[in-house]
């Protein structure tokens, strides 16, 4: 029975392997170079891609920095993170007899 098992998960594991990725569908461009739903209202043609002096302008347009209420609220996240790990009791590696464990036999 062990082996029929063992041998079900292998198969099992290899056809998982084996299959092949999911494709998402195409994203499209508008002309200013934002990405937008394909068939939309001023999408561009799958594929097509803005010049490089036209990216070049949409990037330095696009504001990528943190603002004072992003650091204030991503320090708090970060600070509840540590003060949850600060609440978990401490472990000294050594495990606590529980009720249903067996008894030594001497």
């Amino acid at each position: 029975m062990g082996a029929r098992l063992t041998l079900r998960g292998l198969v099992f594991a290899l056809a998982i392997m084996a299959a092949p990725a999911a494709l998402a569908a195409p994203s499209c461009l508008d002309r200013q170079g934002d990405t937008v739903r394909c068939g939309t209202r001023g999408a561009m043609p799958v594929g097509w891609t803005p010049g490089p002096d036209q990216a070049r302008a949409h990037l330095a347009a696009t504001d990528s920095g943190l603002d004072a209420r992003q650091i204030v609220s991503l320090v708090c996240v970060i600070g509840g993170i540590f003060a949850l790990f600060a609440l978990l009791p401490d472990f000294d590696g050594a495990w606590d007899r529980q009720e249903d464990d067996c008894e030594p036999r001497g």
